[in-house]
């Protein structure tokens, strides 16, 4: 342990890291990882902590109005691409084929694709990692334990609602930082 993140995340906020924390970038060089619950913009530098201090290479995606001027440049040197929501491209066909276009790609979404509360995620996640055959590995956004869970690769089979079933399992009890939410 060491550095300015850590001392961050695991002594000023408190947090600590669970479950697969041997997660290997070396034998996971492409996924989907997906984070819940999203409920409030803490989760952002939350996430960005937690990649530097489990030492995990990720990406995301948001709107592409955020990439403008220095915050847009901050935001792609720590892994963001820009996309454009109002493009009436097959989003799913195209983020996948981010898989494609790179050796190593971890994309993290939130499949709840709002901070709003939603009662169903959105599918666009797990037809991404369909399409582009890799992994999805959950972590929570635990604000009530001040803990982010990582689980162990996660292949999509052809049953959705037996592979959503299962994944939502994995984040029961999880409450994000707007607690009405959870």
């Amino acid at each position: 342990m060491g550095g300015f993140s850590d001392f961050i995340y695991f002594k000023v906020l408190g947090w600590r890291v669970t479950g697969n924390v041997n997660f290997s970038q070396d034998t996971v060089k492409k996924a989907v990882l997906i984070a819940v619950p999203h409920t409030s913009w803490h989760d952002f530098y939350i996430g960005v902590l937690l990649r530097k201090v489990s030492h995990l290479k990720s990406n995301f995606i948001a709107k592409k109005e955020l990439f403008m001027g220095p915050i847009g440049w901050y935001l792609k040197a720590i892994g963001g691409a820009p996309i454009d929501r109002g493009n009436k491209q097959n989003k799913v066909e195209a983020i996948a084929q981010l898989f494609e276009e790179h050796d190593e790609f971890r994309l993290a979404l939130a499949p709840e694709g709002t901070r709003k509360k939603v009662n169903e995620w959105r599918t666009g996640f797990y037809y991404i990692a369909k399409a582009a055959n890799v992994p999805i590995i959950m972590f929570t956004l635990d604000f009530k334990n001040k803990q982010n869970n990582i689980s162990e690769p996660f292949y999509p089979t052809d049953n959705l609602e037996a592979d959503f079933e299962f994944m939502k399992a994995f984040f029961k009890g999880v409450e994000g930082k707007v607690s009405a939410y959870s």
